[in-house]
């Protein structure tokens, strides 16, 4: 009778006895590594977001007076308040507006300017710095100059005085305060949003134009079908950016019409400022941000999920 071998060898023998498992593994020491990394972001974003957001939730729910130094629950008046606002439709209309105005004027803006400096031209390099130098100056600065010049004597009247043509008041009519602000705020970020453009336009390959040349494609069919395409992911970055930055808008209503005439120009983070700094509603004011951040949210959500239907290479 044969005796069966049940010896087992070195690749099938378990953990030696009495030998315990080191603690600090090398997979162990990775993940404490990246925990290391994004600890000072998780801090960062704790303290200056998440933390934040709980006090304003908390803050419109009561009924803060500095003056007077007290702190009242009022649980949902606020809200209340809110929704019997006679000024918050106006304040929401202008906010729309200035939104919509300074979306379409700037995205249309900086892709016709990425367009034409993306040509093999002379000075195209010369026109690339004018339109970007505004994105670096200081707000509050490029607002004052923009303020002199939109006075009623200011600069740009006394240009068109030249011509024979009696300009208005800018920034006291009532046809012509949004549109001011609107125009200021493009020239001062249009170069940002021109920059991405161009980068986006160098990336197209020249083969597909030169292939859409071939079969006979005129310039505009070669924009709309291969151009647009290819820089969409592009143009839903600048939009999403454009469209937050809009509705944040403070420093160039507050220095050029101070919300007016009336509330022509009064959006709602100037309303917001208006309410909890100046008339000291710290509590209303919360409750106004509150109805901000659900606004931003809500559109940049919106912008993203659009993002499958025309930004090419989503699905």
């Amino acid at each position: 009778m044969t005796q069966t071998d049940t010896r087992v060898g070195p690749a099938t023998a378990g953990p030696t006895p009495g030998r315990a498992r080191p603690f600090w593994t090398t997979r162990r020491r990775d993940q404490l590594t990246g925990y290391l990394f994004i600890t000072p972001q998780l801090l960062g974003s704790a303290v200056f977001v998440i933390l934040p957001l709980v006090l304003v939730v908390w803050y419109s729910l009561h009924e803060w007076n500095v003056l007077a130094g007290t702190f009242d629950f009022v649980g949902t008046d606020n809200y209340q308040a809110l929704a019997d606002d006679p000024n918050l439709g106006a304040v929401l209309r202008a906010t729309g507006l200035f939104s919509v105005g300074l979306v379409v004027f700037n995205l249309a803006l900086a892709l016709l300017l990425a367009v034409l400096l993306n040509q093999k031209l002379r000075g195209t390099i010369l026109f690339r710095t004018l339109f970007f130098s505004p994105v670096v100056v200081s707000l509050v600065a490029w607002t004052i100059v923009w303020g002199f010049l939109l006075q009623d004597n200011g600069g740009l009247n006394s240009l068109l005085d030249t011509v024979g043509v009696d300009g208005p008041n800018w920034l006291r009519g009532e046809g012509t305060a949004m549109l001011s602000v609107i125009v200021v705020q493009v020239f001062k970020n249009v170069g940002l949003n021109m920059v991405l453009f161009l980068a986006a336009l160098q990336g197209v390959p020249a083969e597909l134009y030169e292939a859409a040349q071939v079969d006979g494609a005129s310039r505009l069919r070669q924009f709309w079908r291969i151009t647009v395409p290819l820089i969409s992911p592009t143009i839903m970055l600048t939009s999403i950016i454009t469209v937050v930055g809009s509705l944040q808008v403070f420093a160039q209503i507050a220095v050029l019409t101070q919300g007016g005439p009336g509330t022509s120009t009064t959006v709602l983070v100037y309303y917001l400022y208006q309410q909890a700094f100046q008339f000291h509603h710290f509590g209303y004011g919360a409750t106004l941000s509150i109805v901000l951040f659900a606004i931003v949210l809500a559109l940049t959500v919106l912008q993203w999920q659009m993002r499958k239907r025309w930004v090419f290479h989503e699905s």
